[in-house]
């Protein structure tokens, strides 16, 4: 069974490292294969890494996006894993199960639960006061038009 993803207009989407925008339509995508992807709300920049949270998330992103650097950043991802648990000792289970998805490639599973450390937070947002507003979601409807009761002369 494919993975189906309904993306917005203007919604981007990064594919096996590839981005790939989204015209004036809500589009719906099947993967038949197994791919890395991430949605445009779900993609961490490197400048919106202002915590170790956020630091952690991104290094994941990197691993999972580009596997071709993988080794290198998973070096990474253990400092930073480390620095994080240091931050917040708290938060050790869910460090734990972070670490243990990592290792086991499962790293889309490893953002996911990542996220849950920035609380309510999206993942995309900067910390500056202009933040936009999420887009409500896309309703499509179908318009019938009455059929012209004029004739052309």
């Amino acid at each position: 069974m494919p993975l189906k993803l309904v993306l917005r207009p203007g919604e981007k989407l990064i594919v096996n490292g590839a981005v790939i925008g989204i015209g004036d339509h809500p589009v719906s995508l099947f993967f038949y294969n197994k791919v890395n992807f991430l949605r445009g709300r779900e993609i961490m920049k490197e400048e919106n890494c202002d915590t170790i949270e956020k630091k952690l998330y991104f290094i994941i992103q990197l691993i999972y996006i580009f596997p071709e650097d993988a080794q290198l950043n998973l070096v990474k991802f253990g400092l930073i894993l480390e620095d994080a648990r240091l931050t917040h000792p708290a938060e050790s289970e869910l460090f734990n199960d972070i670490e243990a998805l990592v290792r086991e490639g499962n790293y889309y599973r490893a953002l996911k639960i990542c996220r849950r450390l920035f609380g309510d937070a999206p993942v995309n947002a900067s910390a500056g006061p202009a933040e936009k507003a999420p887009r409500p979601p896309v309703i499509v409807t179908r318009v019938r038009r009455k059929p012209s009761t004029e004739t052309a002369e």
